[in-house]
């Protein structure tokens, strides 16, 4: 059982994605992550993650040890995924590592839940569920200010919004795998849900679509 999970920034895949995960023993991989490393390395190195020449060169060399980094979580990582995700090369030395995690999943699980970008687009076309989480940019830039508040960091709301479309609008229109729903995606508005209601009518739908089957 493949679960593929996309939408924009802070509309609540992570949580849905752990939480469907847990509830049907499956394996999870957080994309997004990927890039942030790919990203983060490059800055580290002292690069440009727009210099599509050395994203690339990092991309090619990413293992699963990249991905325990501490610092993945922070809007400068955000950004820089952002960033070198439009690059061509980055995205096709980064296709065969989602797809090998999605057919061989970790823990010997029967299936995964991959959330990203372009799971059901391109990684994997052929998932048995796709879903396509969104919400207005002022509700998740006001939830992005209280995830990093929480985490004791400094989030200014007006800055955080312009980020927020800035990274929407990069994700839409680069050429390669934009940001936008799979034709047969379930799409679902999380700006007045809270996670346990995304959670129950996922399910409601996953079991609709087993029922169908």
């Amino acid at each position: 059982m493949i679960i593929a999970i996309d939408g924009p920034a802070a509309a609540g895949k992570g949580i849905l994605a752990k939480r469907l995960a847990e509830h049907f023993g499956l394996a999870l991989m957080d994309t997004g992550l990927i890039y942030r490393a790919v990203g983060m390395n490059v800055v580290r190195a002292g690069g440009d993650p727009e210099d599509a020449e050395a994203a690339t060169a990092v991309a090619e060399k990413i293992s699963a040890a990249d991905l325990d980094v501490g610092d993945l979580r922070s809007d400068t990582a955000a950004d820089a995924a952002s960033k070198v995700s439009v690059v061509p090369g980055v995205r096709a030395a980064l296709l065969a590592f989602q797809r090998e995690f999605a057919a061989n999943p970790s823990g010997g699980a029967a299936g995964a839940v991959l959330d990203g970008r372009d799971i059901g687009t391109v990684v994997c076309p052929d998932a048995d569920v796709k879903l396509f989480i969104s919400a207005t940019v002022e509700v998740r830039a006001k939830r992005r200010v209280k995830e990093l508040q929480e985490r004791g960091l400094e989030a200014i709301y007006a800055r955080v919004l312009e980020d927020m479309k800035e990274r929407d609008a990069r994700d839409q229109a680069r050429a390669v795998s934009p940001l936008e729903p799979a034709k047969n995606a379930y799409p679902l508005d999380t700006s007045d849900l809270d996670a346990d209601q995304v959670f129950e009518r996922v399910l409601e739908y996953i079991s609709s679509r087993n029922q169908e089957v």
